[in-house]
């Protein structure tokens, strides 16, 4: 490693200007990464007495994985808040053209707190999502649409991509941590579905929910995501970094492993992704060769992040 980056500072010296886009790089993006750990309301609607709140960080929906809480909050004329069950589904209409992205359809009840804990994995920005609620209060079931707005996701940590594995299978790999890393050995996790097929596809909805078999995802389970972190601006070379670990999946379902960043700058995380048989499902190896002056080759599966 020593001798890396001896041969970085060389290198940089030699490739005029590598100091310069370095700095610039930096003071125009390595102290505004946004960072949002506060749940606020991003829509709010009242029916049959009851106000509900959705909640999701920074009150916003971006690109990407978004936690969110489901909220009925007590009024004078309610005497039962707390559901009983939630369902959600979020649908893109794009000129008549439907779809969906990875999502909890069944929210999960913190008691303790008074919500309901899902997500959903938009996958592009647009004003044309629409989040489709059924929750059911006493005795009672209750739908409710919304048309909202997703924004782009500006904090590089937590993008995402879908492909198409080798087993011809719709995948999405989704950054959920860190959303600030920092020049050391940080916690790494994503969340890894698929797209479930419908037996019978159809691209109408019928009635004020949607049929759940039309747009189903799910959490891919037992795969392995191999991790190779590089910095690909030329006059980085392509060098990665020790002491980085796969991706396993944990008991909460993400995926989790470690990535260890030597310097703030611009890095890929190359990815294999194996299925629970050791088969590569998508990526491939990228060289180790150390090539300064020349841009990093990726993997055929990779994530470009920013410290």
């Amino acid at each position: 490693m020593k001798k890396v980056i001896l041969f970085l500072m060389v290198a940089c010296t030699v490739l005029s200007g590598c100091t310069k886009e370095k700095t610039d790089y930096q003071a125009d993006t390595g102290s505004n990464i946004p960072e949002h750990q506060v749940f606020k309301t991003a829509l709010s609607f009242e029916i049959d007495g009851f106000n509900i709140e959705v909640q999701a960080l920074n009150g916003t929906f971006y690109t990407g994985y978004n936690a969110l809480r489901f909220i009925v909050i007590p009024t004078a004329n309610t005497t039962e808040t707390f559901p009983v069950a939630v369902n959600f589904i979020p649908v893109l209409n794009q000129n008549g053209t439907l779809s969906s992205c990875p999502h909890a359809y069944n929210f999960e009840s913190n008691t303790e707190e008074n919500y309901y804990m899902g997500y959903a994995v938009f996958t592009q920005p647009s004003k044309d999502w629409n989040l489709y609620f059924k929750y059911t209060i006493g005795s009672k079931t209750y739908t409710h649409q919304e048309r909202v707005a997703v924004q782009e996701q500006n904090n590089k940590n937590l993008h995402m991509t879908s492909f198409v594995g080798n087993d011809n299978v719709q995948y999405y790999i989704a950054l959920i941590a860190p959303q600030r890393p920092q020049v050391s050995e940080n916690t790494l996790i994503a969340g890894i579905y698929r797209y479930d097929v419908p037996a019978a596809p159809s691209a109408t909805i019928e009635g004020s929910f949607p049929d759940p078999q039309q747009y189903a995802y799910s959490q891919v389970k037992g795969y392995r995501l191999q991790l190779d972190p590089r910095m690909p601006e030329p006059s980085m070379g392509n060098h990665s970094s020790p002491n980085n670990r796969d991706l396993t999946q944990q008991q909460n379902g993400f995926y989790e492993g470690t990535v260890n960043y030597t310097m703030t700058g611009n890095w890929t995380l190359n990815f294999i992704m194996l299925n629970q048989n050791g088969r590569i499902i998508k990526g491939t190896t990228v060289p180790k060769d150390f090539t300064p002056g020349v841009a990093g080759k990726k993997s055929e599966l990779f994530i470009d992040v920013l410290l």
